[in-house]
């Protein structure tokens, strides 16, 4: 009886000691990010995963919304389109660890047409990392619900365009209220910081300043993006860039509607919430030595040739003064 007694405490004891431990977390650290590619781009099978020292991570719940040491109007933004290329690329919302991945339509990889003067995207496209603009409730701005994806961001820097899947500091100018399908989907408009202009910007009337003709360009162009496709021209609630301020709170109630999905207080399908940076959501957190394993990933980049574009994207096509398209342009299905 005695030796029965002292195995259930001795097997008590093990099991409190490993509810009390805790797993080896490393703090994010930017500076041991890597990247494993897979397959061949312009496809639907490839996929960028994120790495922190060689393990698997997410873009989306991994990466922290504000940079260590952080200036409350900097955030950290990870690309998914850089500037002058046309694929659509996004993060995948339902698969372990959000990838990014070229987004589909009908089974086949979407591309943006080239609207003259542009050359397809004008700046660095991506999201800004722990947010979520909730589809469950109406946001109070627009009065339309979230679109359900991280918060959109564009980086209109002049450095070197950056490549799929880089970390970015940058600061916040303004943004645009677009509604696209009924429902709120955010533009944060935001610079380097390491742009030579950076320090002398504080907004977007700033940054027309110093580079006239970027605020009604960099407007136009989210209204007109896809009216070749035949979608017709969007529409940005207010007509007109909000300011920082506005944006900074926006950013942060976006923030607490991921933190309220992560924690499960939100409910909603489709949606892959695995994290490997914070063990107390014991719910969604994996060790990252293990993320190759459980979820089955490759184990290393395979990075196939790209697939050949559709020529179509390789033309310019013309709007007129009113944004609709001009005579004897054909756009192929």
């Amino acid at each position: 009886m005695r030796s029965f007694l002292a195995l259930i405490s001795l097997a008590a004891s093990a099991a409190a000691a490993g509810a009390d431990a805790k797993p080896n977390v490393k703090p994010f650290d930017p500076s041991s990010l890597s990247l494993r590619e897979v397959g061949a781009r312009n496809t639907l099978d490839w996929r960028v995963w994120l790495e922190q020292d060689g393990n698997p991570i997410s873009f989306w719940h991994d990466i922290p919304l504000f940079p260590q040491g952080n200036v409350s109007n900097i955030i950290n933004m990870y690309v998914e389109i850089p500037r002058w290329t046309d694929a659509k690329i996004e993060t995948k919302r339902n698969e372990p660890l959000n990838p990014i991945f070229h987004d589909d339509k009908k089974n086949r990889p979407r591309f943006v047409f080239s609207v003259w003067p542009q050359k397809t995207y004008p700046f660095n496209y991506g999201s800004i990392p722990q947010t979520w603009e909730d589809s469950t409730v109406i946001h109070n701005f627009t009065g339309y619900i979230g679109d359900n994806d991280p918060m959109d961001v564009f980086d209109v820097s002049s450095l070197e365009p950056p490549y799929v899947g880089q970390l970015k500091q940058v600061k916040v100018l303004g943004g645009l209220a677009m509604i696209d399908e009924n429902t709120t989907d955010w533009k944060v408009l935001a610079i380097d910081i390491k742009d030579p202009i950076a320090s002398m910007v504080n907004n977007v009337d700033d940054l027309e300043v110093l580079r006239p003709g970027s605020k009604q360009t960099f407007y136009d162009w989210f209204i007109y993006y896809k009216v070749i496709k035949g979608s017709g021209k969007n529409f940005i609630y207010g007509g007109k860039f909000q300011d920082p301020a506005t944006m900074l709170s926006t950013i942060g109630e976006s923030h607490d509607f991921w933190l309220k999905l992560m924690r499960g207080k939100t409910q909603k399908d489709k949606i892959n919430r695995d994290q490997t940076s914070n063990p107390r959501w014991c719910k969604t957190f994996v060790d990252a030595s293990n993320t190759t394993a459980k979820f089955k990933l490759p184990a290393k980049s395979n990075i196939l040739p790209p697939a050949k574009r559709p020529a179509q994207y390789d033309r310019w096509y013309y709007l007129d003064k009113d944004f609709n398209i001009t005579p004897g342009q054909v756009i192929e299905e």
